[in-house]
């Protein structure tokens, strides 16, 4: 039986589970190169899955007007669809992200918290924060927080946006993950009271949308016109704006309560790592007293996170630490919102039709994006054979490319799901170098010189090199480095000594696992760079997609590591 899950809010997706596994789940922003997009779901799936018309049932989220406003489309999806009495099932926001975080876990029972910036619940309840209990094969609400009352993640939105100048949505994506890098290098005390105050009593006015904001961030303009999702949303045409890539922030209005740390933001690279690290540490003190009253209540050994805010490895990273009772803790591939196709769909199969809990082999699989012959790659290659040359090579060719200080990008098997690329679709290189950290900002990902990059490491050596033995295939948690072997890898570990580590198994991903055991017996160490194949983008999607990045970076080389395929850059 399969079931489709749509869903035409913002990070447009869907997702498709057969007998309750997800065997395909694509998000828009990798096929259109513009992140958190909006767009008309069925329209996708319809261009996208080819059997449609085995599908018995349909699962969205709240609000359900988000895939009716794309009428034609969803009426052309239902007819093609065999079952004519096909139905929809609508499920709340935070509703769907507690059922992707539960049922992709292997927990029996479990605690589940989803924390964002906003969702609308089946009663038309607007929350920022819910709790769930998780039992076998059912999840019940036991607290949905007024957004009124708590909104960490509407108050990191208006501070990225307000205070530190950076987009927060559609097309570049929200750039919170930034700000969290800053973090490292500031004194926490200096605003800590400030933001703790912005977070509880000053919420509404801090987390307040100002009058004349436009619907999205920096939008991009191309020969001064821009480029909008929908055609009823305003664009920018003043002097400033015209021309440029994105729209200039001197468009949007001031904050009123956030302009007085806007100005001192503006005085410094100092004060804006300082104000970066008063919103993360105040944003774990107010996260742990919510745990602490949850926890009061409910006893937990197991815990599930979902939602935007989990996105924050810093804090997820030190949750076992604030409270040892508990066991583990999970968190699924796609916390964020294009994640709720998966959700809604799980919630349908699991809680509603009663079915049993699905096993998964050490972990849920994130690879459910498409995979791409040897004849659609061979296709790319041959298109940009002015630019490109290629040959074929051994994985042990590849290892010893990486030796010598080249920066391979890798693509092969389906694409990851989520915001992390996690060895199908990355950017991989020694982390034993010192200068290579700065070299990939720099040179390939354009960004700021104090943005981290993740270590993959084999799953039965992180006790080796971390101070915990943490079950991370998703880069969801950071954790500290033991200090005998910081200076062994410095290229992964960030300022304050931790990194966001991706554990890896040989079921989660045979052949990134063996790829790790030949580096190792190569390099002497279990870990290697990896950063997303991206440049700014969302993460490469097609073999075409693949090489304009390529071409358009410093990165050396593209191994396709399906077909042993290494692709090169023609000498000028």
């Amino acid at each position: 039986m399969k079931i489709a899950g749509i869903f035409g809010g913002h990070d447009c997706s869907y997702a498709i589970l057969e007998n309750g596994k997800p065997v395909v789940h694509d998000e828009l922003e990798r096929f259109i190169r513009q992140k958190e997009p909006y767009g008309d779901s069925s329209k996708f799936l319809l261009e996208n899955y080819k059997d449609v018309n085995d599908i018995a049932y349909l699962a969205t989220c709240h609000p359900v007007q988000n895939i009716k406003d794309y009428k034609e489309s969803l009426a052309k999806l239902m007819s093609s669809i065999d079952n004519n009495n096909v139905e929809i099932f609508p499920v709340g926001h935070h509703q769907a992200h507690a059922a992707n975080a539960f049922f992709s876990s292997n927990f029996k029972k479990a605690t589940i918290i989803t924390v964002d910036g906003g969702g609308i619940e089946d009663d038309r309840f607007i929350t920022a924060a819910t709790v769930y209990t998780g039992n076998n094969n059912k999840i019940f609400n036991h607290i949905n927080k007024p957004i009124s009352e708590f909104n960490i993640g509407g108050i990191w939105t208006r501070a990225t946006r307000y205070i530190f100048k950076l987009q927060t949505g559609w097309p570049r994506g929200h750039q919170a993950g930034s700000v969290m890098a800053m973090a490292a290098l500031g004194d926490p005390d200096r605003f800590h009271d400030d933001f703790v105050k912005m977070l509880t009593v000053d919420l509404n006015l801090a987390s307040k949308k100002p009058k004349g904001q436009p619907q999205f961030g920096y939008l991009p303009s191309i020969d001064g016109k821009f480029k909008e999702p929908k055609p009823d949303i305003p664009g920018c045409g003043c002097e400033s704006c015209v021309g440029k890539m994105w729209r200039d922030p001197s468009c949007d209005p001031e904050h009123e309560y956030l302009q007085k740390y806007a100005e001192i933001a503006e005085k410094s690279e100092k004060d804006r790592f300082d104000l970066a690290a008063g919103l993360q540490s105040a944003t774990e003190e107010v996260f742990r007293n919510f745990l602490s009253n949850i926890f009061s209540e409910i006893p937990t050994k197991h815990l599930c996170l979902s939602g935007g805010v989990s996105l924050n490895c810093v804090m997820t990273g030190k949750i076992k630490s604030w409270f040892p009772f508990i066991e583990d803790i999970y968190l699924p591939p796609v916390t964020h919102d294009g994640g709720l196709t998966i959700g809604s769909a799980q919630y349908l199969w699991h809680h509603i039709l009663d079915n049993p809990r699905i096993t998964w082999k050490d972990n849920f699989t994130p690879y459910l994006g498409k995979s791409y012959s040897k004849e659609s790659i061979m296709d790319s290659i041959n298109d940009k054979s002015s630019d490109v040359t290629y040959k074929i090579i051994t994985d042990e060719n590849f290892i010893d490319i990486i030796e010598s200080q080249k920066i391979v990008a890798i693509f092969g098997g389906g694409s990851e799901s989520g915001r992390r690329a996690l060895g199908n679709r990355s950017i991989l290189c020694d982390p034993r170098s010192d200068k290579m950290k700065d070299l990939i900002n720099q040179k390939v990902k354009h960004r700021q010189w104090f943005r981290p990059f993740a270590p993959s490491i084999l799953r039965e050596e992180v006790e080796n090199w971390f101070e915990e033995d943490v079950n991370s295939p998703y880069m969801t948690h950071a954790v500290k480095f033991k200090e005998d072997v910081v200076k062994k890898v410095p290229a992964v570990v960030h300022f304050d000594n931790t990194a966001r580590l991706q554990t890896v198994t040989k079921n989660d991903n045979k052949w990134y696992y063996n790829f790790l055991k030949m580096w190792q017996s190569k390099s002497g160490v279990p870990i290697i760079l990896n950063t997303s194949f991206n440049d700014r983008e969302p993460i490469c999607e097609t073999p075409s997609h693949a090489l304009s990045c390529f071409l358009k970076t410093k990165i050396d080389h593209v191994y396709f590591y399906d077909f042993n395929i290494l692709v090169s850059k023609k000498q000028e």
